[in-house]
């Protein structure tokens, strides 16, 4: 495990194979490509079978056109938070909205269908058996997804990439495609505010991020799946409080959220790593810099413990909500995130020059 104060400095470098040991690597590296090849199979034909979980309430994929960059997020009970985050992703030039609501009962879905440029899919079939969402919105990228820039996010992640305040995504996405490139990583900073998490009292249509605007500058753990390709990342302010026992019970902070989307791509395990691997090569192996954004995660509101509290009653996400019962026990002091080394959100270009992102060579 090594230590890094930022995303665009790890690089991992492997050494070669000694000459005895040549046959035996090739018979290795068949064999995994034959496993990785069986592994997206079966998540392709999950997202099949998935399919017919999924019901349709508003359906306007009639609208989208050659080039529309489309965003696929799995929801639930999140009507407070809708409001800004599709005003934030519209300013930032998405054209399409996928949502798959799993069973809102707070208006969420009525909210949904009332906007123009947003399809819906209900459904209260099992958030854990579709593999957290995932099996839902493969099957939506597989079926409108082809041939597009596809931007999958919760509800509460907001993308910054490199002069986002002056670019649409779609001018990103069009240097993407000149560069050859097919996806775009980002690391997920936990946001939190200055004062106890109580304090941070969210209305409907603000924008989170004024009341929690504070995240860990460093404190990343990062090392290199050798199987799939990708980093994974841990750390920040979920790790040094909720899992200060454990940091590497810590969720992964590792996206790739941004991908040109071809149906036959798979997820493995939300947006941290996809099939073929070679779409999780999205920082440079030879120690400079790919092109990277943040997606600034605004999960530490008021509205948390009661959200907690839901999904532990659920039992619906991963590792029987491991996640949400340090959540629950953490949030009963009612803790201030805030620490000595944390900073205050201002711009992209704070983030690059912290390392947590990089602009690359896209001028």
């Amino acid at each position: 495990m090594a230590h890094h104060r930022g995303y665009n400095q790890c690089w991992h470098k492997c050494p070669l194979p000694r000459p005895k040991a040549k046959q035996r690597v090739v018979k290795l590296r068949v064999f995994e490509k034959h496993s990785l090849r069986r592994e997206r199979l079966r998540y392709r034909l999950r997202a099949l079978r998935k399919r017919r979980e999924l019901k349709p309430v508003a359906s306007r994929m009639d609208q989208i056109t050659s080039g529309d960059v489309l965003l696929f997020c799995t929801l639930r009970n999140e009507r407070a938070r809708l409001p800004y985050f599709i005003k934030y992703y519209r300013e930032m030039g998405i054209s399409h909205f996928f949502f798959v609501d799993n069973g809102s009962d707070d208006g969420t879905s009525e909210y949904l269908q009332a906007q123009a440029d947003v399809s819906v899919f209900y459904t209260e079939h099992s958030y854990k058996r579709s593999r957290y969402g995932v099996d839902w919105l493969q099957w939506l990228q597989r079926r409108f997804g082809h041939g597009h820039w596809c931007l999958t996010v919760d509800a509460d992640e907001f993308l910054v990439y490199p002069y986002c305040d002056t670019r649409s995504i779609k001018a990103l996405t069009d240097w993407l495609d000149a560069s050859s490139v097919r996806s775009f990583g980002s690391i997920m900073l936990d946001m939190y505010p200055k004062g106890p998490i109580s304090s941070a009292v969210y209305c409907e249509g603000e924008d989170p991020l004024k009341i929690a605007g504070w995240f860990d500058s460093g404190n990343y753990m990062i090392e290199r799946n050798n199987y799939y390709w990708n980093l994974w990342i841990q750390g920040g302010p979920r790790a040094r409080h909720f899992f200060a026992e454990d940091p590497k019970r810590a969720p992964a902070l590792n996206k790739i959220p941004l991908v040109k989307w071809d149906r036959r791509y798979a997820y493995v395990s939300s947006t941290h790593m996809l099939l073929p691997r070679g779409l999780n090569l999205v920082y440079d192996q030879l120690g400079g810099e790919k092109t990277s954004g943040c997606l600034l995660h605004a999960k530490f509101l008021s509205t948390i413990e009661q959200k907690s509290s839901e999904e532990l009653k659920r039992n619906e996400h991963f590792a029987n909500s491991h996640e949400y019962k340090a959540y629950h026990s953490g949030l009963s002091e009612d803790p201030d995130l805030w620490c000595k080394w944390s900073e205050k959100y201002i711009n992209w270009r704070q983030l690059e020059i912290l390392g947590l992102m990089s602009k690359g060579n896209w001028a």
